[in-house]
């Protein structure tokens, strides 16, 4: 997939929708060939675009196409026959036949079905980029990680080597077909398939989330914890962009002039807190932008005379590992702010836990025949400390 991904999230009603087909709008009217598609459930794209939109891109004004993923029909056309399958392994694994359905009733199906269409569209159209509006904040975060959490969860039921021996799951079918096991096998091989190809794409250094945020302290909370989760599941925050400043008063006089330049010092506060790197602002405006016109104008505000495909360059997370004396020290490189993360040793992986997001460290070999002795946390991150076990280190 050679197009850019740019995908705009925050807290609901911070203006995402708008600054997303901005950005859109901008890119087009540049010469790129764009295409911007909402996945929130609640479509308002259509509405800022000024246009009907449906699940197949249209061109909008001689602007960027745009379209609008209805979930619930690519649920309907496709995850019947896989919910089938599901329930054939769960079945000749022992699991009841009532229990096995509300089994492979997967939380995020929806989600994960749009996210695939969104990597449709990306890998056979035409587009230099694409711009995805998604829903708020905590359903773009539970998104983002489906992929790796659904692919974890699959490998832990129906091991790839498992999956890969014909004949291996009939031994469970009792009086059910070779034949059919051989078909879900087959389904779960391209169910994996298309998992690693998400997660491929959400870490792929061609994609990028764009946190938009108003400046307000609780919205600003939110954003970094945002950040901090992206860090955590490898996916790249691109930049920030701080919508509805209000224009600053000048030598400006009397009670209107008063109420925003306290308005304005109380909102500059908040950004000099945000500790996110440069973030882009766009003024609040009088008028609501819907249409093209209105959208390329706010977007000439937005991104002045540079390209708007141009990240501002925030930090990601890095692992390095480093002997220490006797020791091994695991280091996450990651801005958590006043975060406390939680740390867990699960077989050969490290769970570390921060506000509610979980990051699953795959320890590498030298690591594992270690123990963990001790971590601490500092301004760049967290640091994890381990100790040769000697009962597995010379093995």
């Amino acid at each position: 997939m050679s197009a850019r991904l740019l995908l705009f999230t925050g807290k609901g009603g911070v203006g995402k929708t708008t600054l997303a087909a901005a950005t859109a709008v901008a890119l087009a009217a540049g010469g790129r060939k764009t295409l911007v598609v909402s996945t929130d459930p609640a479509h308002s794209l259509g509405d800022a675009l000024g246009v009907p939109l449906g699940p197949a891109p249209v061109e909008v004004d001689g602007g960027p196409h745009a379209a609008q993923v209805d979930p619930r029909a690519l649920v309907d056309a496709s995850w019947h026959d896989l919910r089938g399958h599901l329930r054939t392994v769960l079945a000749g694994a022992g699991v009841d036949e009532l229990a096995a359905e509300e089994l492979t009733v997967l939380p995020g199906v929806e989600e994960l079905l749009a996210l695939g269409e969104v990597r449709r569209f990306a890998a056979t159209g035409p587009w230099d980029v694409v711009v995805v509006d998604c829903g708020p904040t905590a359903e773009t975060l539970r998104l983002l990680a489906l992929p790796e959490a659904l692919a974890s969860y699959l490998e832990r039921l129906f091991p790839t080597h498992r999956r890969v021996v014909r004949g291996l799951l009939a031994s469970l079918a009792g009086s059910r077909s070779p034949e059919s096991w051989d078909a879900t096998a087959d389904a779960l091989g391209r169910l994996a398939e298309h998992l690693a190809q998400l997660r491929d794409l959400l870490t792929a250094d061609t994609t990028g989330v764009r946190l938009v945020l108003t400046p307000e302290r609780v919205v600003a909370a939110e954003t970094r914890r945002t950040a901090t989760a992206l860090a955590l599941q490898g996916v790249r925050l691109d930049g920030v962009v701080v919508n509805r400043l209000v224009p600053h008063p000048g030598d400006g006089t009397g009670p209107a002039a008063d109420w925003l330049r306290t308005r304005r010092a109380e909102q500059e506060a908040v950004l000099a807190e945000l500790d996110l790197g440069e973030v882009r602002t766009a003024e609040h405006r009088a008028g609501e932008p819907v249409g093209l016109p209105a959208l390329l104008e706010l977007a000439g505000g937005l991104y002045g005379g540079a390209d708007p495909l141009a990240g501002t360059g925030v930090a990601g997370a890095a692992l390095d590992v480093a002997r220490v004396g006797d020791e091994y020290e695991l280091r996450l490189t990651l801005a958590l702010g006043d975060a406390e993360p939680a740390l867990a040793r699960v077989g050969d992986d490290l769970v570390v836990t921060v506000d509610g997001r979980r990051k699953l460290i795959t320890l590498p070999s030298l690591l594992r025949r270690c123990v963990v002795v001790g971590a601490e946390l500092d301004d760049t991150g967290l640091a994890v400390r381990f100790r040769p076990d000697p009962d597995l280190w010379m093995r």
